[in-house]
């Protein structure tokens, strides 16, 4: 990487920072590139240089923030939807301590970020990231289960907004309990074991 490649890659960084710490303040429709500049301690022609449009830095930052998600994973998703159609039913369960875990680190490290999505839900885009869960995971485990089409919404929305809920509150302790912890919590909701 090159000098100027280096200042960009900084600049960028910066900015994805400013943007995330002023989304744990305000909605994203009253940030203004003004704001954004200050906080990141660039000019607005700095600013103009990198992007067009506060979208296209909401755009670049959660791009970086899937990138960063997805090295939190010890598997690719290949390995886990390969066999999707030959798995045993009683091996389709989605959340498994494996991806559990990693998930939960995640947001572990990245507070701020899981924060300022909960607050701005829209501008962070939210709830169309788990789309690609629905689509792919949790559809063909409902169908493999044989529920009904019409009834395959109330599903995922108990399945994920069960594990926001708890994400959020874990959030609000300032994710100060084990991660381990709230893992188990998540099985147990998720999958309830019987008592022996």
């Amino acid at each position: 990487m090159n000098k100027s490649e280096s200042k960009y890659f900084n600049t960028a960084l910066r900015m994805d920072e400013a943007l995330i710490t002023l989304l744990e303040q305000k909605d994203l429709e009253y940030i203004t590139v003004k704001e954004l500049c200050q906080q990141a301690g660039v000019n607005r022609s700095t600013f103009y240089l990198h992007y067009e449009t506060i979208a296209d830095l909401v755009n670049e930052t959660l791009e970086r923030i899937n990138q960063r998600f997805l090295s939190y994973f010890p598997k690719q998703e290949e390995e886990v939807l390969g066999n999707m159609d030959s798995r045993k039913r009683e091996e389709l369960v989605l959340v498994t301590r494996e991806y559990l875990l990693p998930y939960l680190r995640f947001i572990r490290d990245n507070k701020k970020i899981y924060r300022a999505a909960f607050r701005n839900p829209g501008g962070m885009q939210a709830y169309a990231r788990y789309g690609e869960l629905k689509q792919h995971i949790l559809g063909p485990i409902l169908e493999r289960f044989a529920i009904p089409t019409v009834h395959r919404p109330y599903y995922i929305a108990y399945y994920v907004e069960g594990i926001i809920a708890i994400i959020k509150e874990w959030l609000r302790q300032d994710c100060a309990d084990d991660v381990k912890m709230i893992a188990d919590i998540i099985e147990t909701c998720v999958r309830p074991k019987e008592k022996q």
